[in-house]
């Protein structure tokens, strides 16, 4: 075995303050400190992870301890210089693994001795923000009159989580996410010393996927160049679940033209990979928003608002992505909620071409064929706007009054009884069964009698259950023995219910028992087809059958 081995990130860690890359500013003040001799006791560098923070405070700590120092720039040379990898004056702790008060008090009892043969001792304490609130006061104590030959060099990728009085005693910087510019150089400049062969593009991939952070960046690099001999795009892509640009902005290009088809081409290909859906989600967002930004600046207004909607809605989704479901299909529902029927390409075209042995039609004509079409089309559009709307209605109204009538007769004892119920339902679908996915993905909330309300924080899952709600219902029906009704809605929401349903009980509300609406005809028709086919709902069908049953994961 190669002793002498060493991967990327530790090989090329900086040594000096000119070798940290994309922290210009703070570099500078640093050695501006050092130069005019103004060292303070405490500092605290605080930035995302891989941006220098410790490789600073490093270099920082031999650097004001150089006996030979000019302009800023250690000598190299002198005891000090050559021994700092084990220099007993400066001491690096993990406060992720020595988060108690007792390390803190073992600390403070060293602080007191003198540094061994150095000028000041350094305390480095990397991820301060993991110490306990009593390690923190411990610390405090020291932090408010250190000892003259005593620094403490702080790091934390959280700064929200260290006391206030912590930082007001320690002069703070602030690292940020390396440039792209400056990291796409410095990965050039590695693959050129280390004969590493990669393309830009491979690079630039690698450069977004490690979000600003040179020690990722490198650890990428190197993980790839002992299994490839060279590494382009597509190696970086099937290694790290990413997804290409040309991908993100065909989805984009099919939202903007509403394009259905191709939206589902997409992600046809996208269920044959192993793409990580927060990368996508990520690149997704980020291509939204120059979209979006480019839109409104041309003054499409409406737009740029169904573009930010879409971005609200996908940042929702990655804080409470529920894995039952495949997360793609959740993605793919978002997007596709924004996309309008797409009507049928007007013939004109086809009407200018001649066919055989038919005599061409004459402007005229062509103007009334054209006409007729469109009035067709139009009417066609208004009848499905018309039903959509009628029956978007009827399930509001009918949410309102099963959930008013489950709040009159609300039982704790059947909660649990239909809480182990509606799991047992669970258990005995079928991965093949078309409402599985649905039933997986709700919890009982509250029960009465005759009524369940459900829940989920994702609102267009809670969507999708509503839209097959008498699927769902018949099928829990024959499992329970008895006429039950199901409503849904999104967590969120049921916490506003619940807290205005305590209030009333508080006032002595009295609900009365209120007449569910009528199901309109047109509905009634299909859910009757779909139930005799023992499929969902023609709304989504389409959607689900994109995904094989492999990509539904049970738990």
């Amino acid at each position: 075995m190669n002793t002498d081995y060493k991967v990327l990130y530790r090989k090329y860690r900086p040594k000096s303050f000119d070798e940290v890359i994309g922290q210009k500013y703070t570099i500078q003040m640093l050695k501006n400190a050092i130069i005019n001799e103004k060292i303070s006791h405490a500092y605290i560098f605080t930035g995302p992870r891989g941006t220098g923070k410790t490789s600073t405070a490093k270099i920082f700590a031999k650097t004001i301890n150089c006996e030979n120092l000019k302009e800023g720039i250690p000598c190299g040379e002198c005891s000090s210089c050559l021994n700092v990898e084990n220099n007993a004056d400066i001491i690096e702790i993990d406060a992720a693994s020595n988060t108690g008060v007792d390390e803190i008090r073992e600390l403070i009892n060293n602080v007191k001795i003198a540094p061994s043969f150095s000028k000041y001792k350094v305390y480095i304490i990397d991820e301060v923000h993991m110490l306990t609130q009593n390690a923190f006061n411990a610390l405090l104590l020291t932090l408010e009159e250190p000892p003259s030959h005593i620094v403490f060099i702080l790091a934390t990728t959280n700064i929200e989580s260290v006391p206030i009085t912590i930082l007001s005693r320690c002069q703070r910087y602030d690292f940020k996410k390396i440039a792209s510019e400056d990291l796409f150089a410095h990965l050039k400049k590695v693959c050129t010393t280390e004969k590493i062969a990669a393309t830009e593009e491979a690079l630039e991939e690698i450069v977004y996927l490690c979000e600003g952070g040179c020690r990722d960046a490198l650890s990428i690099l190197n993980q790839l160049s002992t299994s490839n001999s060279s590494i382009d795009l597509n190696v970086v892509l099937n290694n790290y679940g990413s997804i290409s640009l040309v991908q993100i902005k065909e989805i984009v290009d099919a939202l903007l033209n509403n394009d259905y088809a191709k939206l589902r081409a997409v992600f046809d290909k996208l269920e044959k990979t192993s793409i990580d859906y927060k990368i996508f989600i990520k690149k997704l967002v980020d291509e939204l928003f120059t979209e979006g930004i480019r839109l409104k600046l041309a003054g499409e207004d409406l737009i740029y608002s169904q573009i930010k909607t879409i971005i609200f809605e996908l940042n929702d989704l990655i804080n409470k992505i529920n894995l039952n479901i495949d997360p793609f299909l959740l993605i793919f529902m978002i997007l596709v909620q924004s996309i309008q029927v797409k009507t049928a390409p007007e013939k004109e075209s086809c009407i200018e071409k001649k066919e055989e042995g038919e005599e061409p039609s004459t402007s005229l004509e062509k103007k009334s064929i054209l006409k007729s079409e469109k009035a067709d089309v139009s009417k066609i559009e208004k009848e499905v706007s018309s039903f959509s709307s009628i029956y978007e209605t009827y399930l509001d109204e009918l949410k309102k009054v099963r959930i008013h009538n489950c709040f009159s007769s609300a039982d704790k004892g059947l909660l649990k009884k239909n809480k182990e119920t509606w799991s047992s339902f669970a258990d005995t679908l079928s991965i093949s069964d078309s409402i599985k996915s649905m039933v997986i993905d709700v919890e009982v909330v509250m029960a009465s009698p005759g009524i369940q309300i459900l829940t989920n924080p994702q609102k267009s899952v809670v969507e999708l259950f509503n839209h097959n709600l008498l699927a769902i219902e018949k099928k829990y029906q024959e499992f329970y023995g008895t006429e039950v009704h199901l409503v849904a809605l999104p967590l969120e929401e049921w916490e506003e219910k619940k807290k205005d349903y305590i209030k009333k009980l508080k006032e002595h509300y009295v609900y009365e028992v209120l007449k569910e609406p009528d199901l309109p005809q047109e509905k009634l028709d299909e859910e009757e087809s779909v139930l005799e086919n023992d499929e969902l709902s023609t709304d989504y069908t389409d959607v689900l059958t994109i995904f094989n049953e492999d990509h539904v994961q049970i738990q």
